[in-house]
């Protein structure tokens, strides 16, 4: 039986210059899901690649005193060693200055004159050269490009155009009957709002003013322009206009794609010239366009004339492809824009990967090691833990797939987290140390049994995010290629007893944090050349629990009397409470009133650093429902970072927290 298809691309970059860690964030992602569905039983096609042509590139070209192939070649050789030292295992890479590209394209180009969808013309009109976009005088923004608020020009040249508002009918129609096509669901009615409802545009498809392209067969003085090249490099890699019939087998079995991974940027140009282009082929739409947000520096979004980018090949010499890649997918919600912060960074480093997930890998030979003669032992009966624990697992695969199969990357990865925090927590309850002690061997061998196996499931799970941690740890414990696949996974008691287990250096060691920020405070240079700026305890007033020795009170006594100013409705309506569940709680170290929470808000799982440690155990606080305060600015207390607050209600001798039903979803909104 033929495995099912999974067809998955990231946007074709423009290598008018070295990639950042943003560009790295859609690479990593769809390498997530392509290693995922590949780990599922898929037959996955990932494609991803550059779009080689344009005035941009014959400028940068020219500025560095070399022919244009040779300063691509050099640009191209750069991403595709970011890419393998990111893991990135993409099935095909597409140069669009290669013949199997250029050759259709020409052939495109023809056939749509040829068919009426496209017509020469003159063009007059605003025109931004980084961008490569045209723009009305209506859509500039105090004059100056709505998408990178740069100077435009104004261009009279004559065009080819592609009839786009032919098919704007069918288009809406498409989206009627496929409302998952654009996601999130929040960019369609932009699109339509924005550049459908005023009046779709004619597109321009050729330029004249500079010669760096694909020729217009019948008309060489003319290039073909952008977007219809770009575009089309999803249906030329796989053999679309191809002359070889196992090329054109390869197009009728993976397309239509699955999804597009696109930034938001260029959502449109993915949902509304591109379906077109493929209704006037007579092609099947793509099932998705998956348009994530930015991964902005606190300055904004990254730029390379603000100076405030990273190169992601510095990030991972220092800590690490499997590093990267988790930061990556679990600080920011795909779909949403997220900040890049060193202070974030080190503390997902440090809590979730070594403290977490490193910390029981390390701990569990250890003790594998010391107490039952360095293998996997054979268990013994169950009890109602070890039934729990199985259970939990049965539980996270399921809502890992869930999200998965929704892209929801940080979520997912949260819910695997859920695991192994609560196989750390096992073990402390369990305390196979003290089993050894007293000589209770059955029960010693059952406990150790469980945590192994706890941890081959989870490393089957992490290896599309982590794809070199997952393996190291299955080869450590030694199991076999039949208990590595994720069908395996889907029975908690896998025959593992007797695996030899070695004893390794932890995966994810520990770092110095102040080292780290200062390491990364190097490699980010702001517009003046300064450091970027990074956040301090001294921030964290009224944030989380707010600083250590501070409650989170309210502000009035238990009498009633008014300590603070009257507000009004609208300051109230500043403050953003949502309602959140406990997922995970445990000590903050060398804190004795602070507690590190995880906490699920529906869309997002946030970590929150609160001062209620005195008041609570962190084993009472899991499932909880509580009110989050979740528009603070980010801190870090005692090292550790916060983004958000959690309500409590105190008096001198006690402190309650501010809850809700268990029927309130996670993410409601309170007022």
């Amino acid at each position: 039986m033929a495995k099912p298809t999974f067809y998955i691309t990231t946007p074709i970059y423009y290598p008018n210059d070295k990639l950042h860690i943003g560009h790295s964030y859609t690479t990593v992602a769809a390498d997530a899901m392509a290693r995922y569905k590949r780990l599922r039983g898929y037959d996955v096609m990932y494609l991803t690649g550059t779009d080689e042509h344009g005035q941009k590139i014959q400028l940068r070209a020219a500025e560095a005193g070399k022919p244009v192939m040779q300063f691509l070649d050099e640009i191209i050789e750069w991403i595709k060693d970011l890419w393998d030292k990111l893991d990135i295992s993409y099935d095909d890479f597409i140069r669009t200055t290669e013949p199997r590209h250029t050759k259709v394209v020409e052939e495109i180009f023809e056939r749509l004159i040829d068919q009426g969808d496209i017509y020469l013309s003159d063009y007059e009109g605003w025109y931004c050269t980084p961008c490569e976009s045209f723009w009305a005088e209506r859509e500039l923004v105090e004059g100056k490009c709505p998408d990178c608020g740069r100077e435009v020009q104004y261009v009279s040249e004559e065009s080819y155009f592609f009839r786009m508002s032919k098919y704007v009918d069918r288009l809406l129609q498409f989206y009627e009957e496929h409302p998952d096509f654009i996601q999130p669901e929040s960019r369609k009615n932009e699109m339509i709002n924005n550049f459908i409802k005023p009046g779709l545009k004619d597109l321009c498809v050729s330029r004249t003013s500079f010669d760096w392209g694909i020729p217009v067969r019948r008309d060489p003085k003319h290039v073909v322009y952008v977007w219809l090249d770009a575009l089309t490099n999803y249906i030329t890699a796989i053999g679309y206009g191809s002359d070889d019939p196992k090329m054109r087998a390869k197009f009728e079995k993976y397309w239509p794609a699955d999804v597009h991974f696109v930034g938001k940027e260029i959502v449109r140009f993915h949902v509304i010239y591109w379906p077109i282009i493929l209704m006037a082929l007579g092609l099947p739409l793509p099932k998705k366009v998956y348009g994530h947000g930015f991964l902005l520096m606190k300055d904004g979004k990254m730029s390379k004339s603000k100076g405030n980018v990273i190169d992601p090949k510095l990030l991972i010499d220092r800590y690490g492809s499997d590093a990267i890649r988790y930061f990556l997918l679990r600080e920011i919600p795909f779909g949403q824009d997220g900040v890049f912060t060193p202070e974030a960074l080190v503390e997902r480093l440090n809590f979730d990967l070594a403290n977490d997930f490193g910390n029981l890998v390390h701990r569990t030979a250890a003790m594998l090691h010391r107490f039952v003669g360095g293998r996997v032992p054979l268990p013994g009966a169950r009890t109602d833990a070890e039934e729990e624990l199985a259970e939990l697992a049965g539980q996270t695969l399921r809502d890992l797939e869930q999200h998965m199969d929704e892209m929801q990357f940080s979520v997912a990865l949260a819910d695997i987290w859920r695991l192994i925090r609560a196989a750390n927590k096992y073990i402390d309850d369990m305390a196979p140390w003290a089993l050894h002690k007293r000589g209770d061997e059955e029960r010693l061998r059952t406990v150790m049994y469980t945590v192994a196996e706890t941890i081959r499931l989870v490393s089957v799970w992490v290896q599309p995010f982590i794809p070199r941690a997952g393996l190291q740890v299955l080869e450590q414990y030694g199991i076999a290629p039949e208990f590595r696949t994720w069908e395996s996974t889907r029975t908690f008691g896998a025959p593992i007893g007797q695996s030899p287990v070695e004893q390794r250096p932890p995966l994810f060691p520990r770092l110095d944090v102040d080292e780290e920020l200062e390491a990364l405070a190097g490699l980010t240079r702001g517009r003046d050349g300064a450091p970027a700026s990074r956040a301090t305890d001294a921030e964290a007033a009224g944030h989380g629990a707010k600083q250590e020795g501070q409650r989170v009170e309210s502000t009035a006594t238990p009498t009633g009397v008014q300590t603070k100013e009257t507000i009004g409705i609208d300051v109230f309506d500043q403050v953003e409470l949502r309602v959140g569940q406990i997922r995970a709680a445990d000590r903050v170290p060398n804190a004795d009133k602070l507690l590190r929470l995880e906490v699920d808000l529906g869309a997002e799982t946030r970590q929150i650093v609160s001062g209620i440690a005195k008041h609570f155990q962190p084993e009472e606080l899991i499932g909880k429902k509580v009110v989050v305060v979740v528009n603070l600015k980010p801190v870090k207390l005692r090292g550790v970072a916060s983004n958000g607050m959690i309500l409590a209600a105190s008096t001198e001798e006690q402190l309650q927290l501010v809850t809700v039903p268990d029927f309130m979803p996670n993410g409601a909104v309170v007022k």
